[in-house]
């Protein structure tokens, strides 16, 4: 048994009650987050697992993840934060105004339940009965009677047990634990190399079959098992080439780096007893899904790709496909730009005349499963072979141009070329890299090459998310309208690229420097006093801010404590760059 200090003994909960009760799960949450170090929230989560059967076990794992459901399951709750904030006022009777201004001050929801909560009788709660409820939760139509669920379950818990449950449906634990670290925990258990844990959750969408199947030392019994999406491989980014000469010495390759939706592509024959919870779409006898970076699935969204994706040629598929690629706005055998494809993102339904108006492509740049085979483990020159050998209906499906150089020197006009063609930029991908699922690492270098940077001023402050959810830590910020006119006008909005210490520094000045509060305080107009370089990709025209330019993925570079705010850029500056 894991030994606490005298404090931590006297202020953590014991366990009590059968192994599968929910409460035991949250009490094991709670020691986990009491803890920073990752071996011992391993040897906490650990203990847990152990006393679990296999079914509980199955639950428990999926939930410490992070999702109620495994990848591999199409099911979503759906639930926002206004249904859950409704469901716990109907539990707590306590006034909405106090739960949004707790809310604000503790950044998570299910510190508030647990705050405002009654204790009530003995827990009763088992995983299988959340499980069913949370199923339940999927079915239920409507706001109302989503609520009407949510506040029945809330009602069965303890204080401590709603805590997690609301953590549970917005996806989010938030106690220093993620897939991997479950996964670290299911390996020290059965006494397995980590990395074949991760393969077959990788394999069969489902971290709790990989729990159960390494419990029993069954882990080669693991299969593919299509239309889950696979995590991405990821890019490191770069300003120079320098770093390429040294990590790819004897040669690299290049594409362009698109401008759109990241994607993966799963296709295969329709089979009869196919999972009815199975992601994706049936056209003439075949299924086909797109997942997004994200990991959620975007078929409907793109419903001018299932027909293409569907209309392959069956041996360019034979028993399943998953490809990696982009999903880009494309017409006349030409990208448009980005701001295209916006008009059809976020909405429901897709008329005739939008799908006309903004047609799509896919462009396949990698080739993670062919046929029974997977192939992440193949080498990056092997996949192009196979990727190259594939039969693709152009113009919706494309493949991407991957070049092989061993001089850096010939980069500076290959990136004027690609931006040319309307694309980012480039990326440059180790000859002999496998595709490492969910990892950013220097096997694939992005160089993107900001246009300029813009000192700005910070005009509003909004509380973040994750870690920074107690921070006013997202600055909208804006240029001046010229120089002989000092009126500020927005033109975006940036929350990446400081420090947690300057994040804490600004949150708590523009805490004494706010103007007016909004949603409780979770939005601040402050003082335009905090002058800040950023960096972008482009500058396109939008409505969404008063100047009539956005600035794409802002970043911060800097604070300017040497700039005041009357040195500003001005939206002159904004327009020219906007310019093609």
């Amino acid at each position: 048994m894991l030994q606490d200090s005298p404090d931590q003994a006297a202020t953590r909960p014991e366990p009590v009650g059968e192994a599968n009760a929910f409460e035991r799960f949250a009490i094991a949450a709670e020691h986990i987050a009491a803890t920073p170090k990752r071996l011992t929230k391993a040897a906490i989560l650990g203990e847990y697992l152990t006393a679990l059967a296999d079914e509980d076990l199955r639950l428990a794992a999926r939930y410490f993840a992070g999702s109620p459901f495994p990848l591999s399951d199409q099911r979503v709750l759906n639930v926002g934060g206004a249904a859950l904030m409704n469901a716990l006022q109907a539990t707590s009777g306590v006034e909405r105004s106090f739960l949004q201004a707790a809310l604000v001050q503790q950044g998570d929801l299910g510190d508030v339940a647990r705050q405002v909560l009654s204790e009530g009788s003995s827990p009763t709660l088992r995983l299988a009965e959340v499980e069913k409820s949370l199923a339940m939760l999927v079915e239920t139509r409507g706001n109302k009677r989503k609520v009407e669920v949510i506040a029945s379950l809330l009602q069965q818990a303890t204080p401590l047990e709603a805590k997690y449950l609301i953590k549970l449906m917005t996806g989010d634990l938030r106690i220093g634990l993620r897939e991997g670290a479950v996964e670290d925990a299911i390996a020290r258990l059965a006494q397995e190399k980590v990395e074949r844990i991760q393969w077959v959750n990788m394999l069969t969408g489902d971290i709790g079959e990989a729990a159960v199947l390494a419990r029993h030392g069954q882990l080669d019994r693991a299969q593919m098992r299509l239309f889950h999406p696979i995590k991405f491989m990821l890019a490191s980014p770069v300003d120079t080439f320098t770093e390429i000469t040294s990590r790819m010495p004897a040669g690299f390759a290049v594409e362009d780096k698109y401008d759109g939706i990241r994607a993966q592509v799963h296709v295969a024959p329709v089979s009869d007893n196919a999972d009815p919870l199975l992601h994706g779409v049936p056209q003439a006898g075949v299924r086909v899904a797109l997942f997004s970076r994200t990991l959620d699935e975007i078929t409907p969204a793109f419903p001018d790709l299932v027909e293409p994706l569907a209309g392959l040629p069956p041996e360019t598929f034979g028993t399943g496909l998953i490809l990696d690629g982009e999903i880009v706005p494309y017409r006349d055998g030409q990208i448009l730009p980005f701001q295209a494809l916006q008009k059809r993102l976020g909405r429901k339904t897709l008329p005739e005349d939008l799908l006309r108006e903004v047609p799509v492509a896919f462009v396949a740049y990698d080739i993670l499963y062919r046929d029974g085979q997977v192939l992440i483990e193949e080498p990056y020159q092997a996949r192009q072979a196979l990727l190259a050998s594939l039969a693709l209906n152009p113009p919706a499906l494309l493949r991407a141009r991957s070049q092989q150089f061993t001089d850096v020197a010939a980069l500076d006009d290959e990136f004027q070329a690609a931006r040319d063609r309307g694309n980012e930029g480039l990326m440059v991908k180790h000859l002999q890299s496998p595709y490492k699922p969910g990892k950013r690492g220097k096997d694939w270098l992005k160089v993107k090459r900001a246009i300029a940077t813009l000192d700005v001023v910070v005009t509003a402050a909004e509380v973040g998310t994750g870690k920074r959810s107690r921070f006013l830590s997202d600055y909208t910020f804006a240029v001046r309208a010229s120089e002989d006119d000092p009126t500020l006008l927005n033109v975006g909005k940036a929350y990446s690229g400081l420090t947690d210490a300057e994040v804490t520094e600004l949150s708590n000045w523009f805490k004494a420097h706010t103007i007016e509060e909004f949603a409780h305080g979770r939005v601040r107009t402050v003082e335009p006093k905090v002058v800040l370089e950023v960096t972008f990709d482009r500058v396109q025209a939008s409505k969404r801010h008063k100047g009539g330019y956005a600035l794409r993925f802002p970043r911060i570079l800097r604070i300017r404590d040497d700039k005041p705010p009357e040195d500003i850029d001005t939206l002159e500056t904004v327009r020219k760059l906007a310019e093609p």
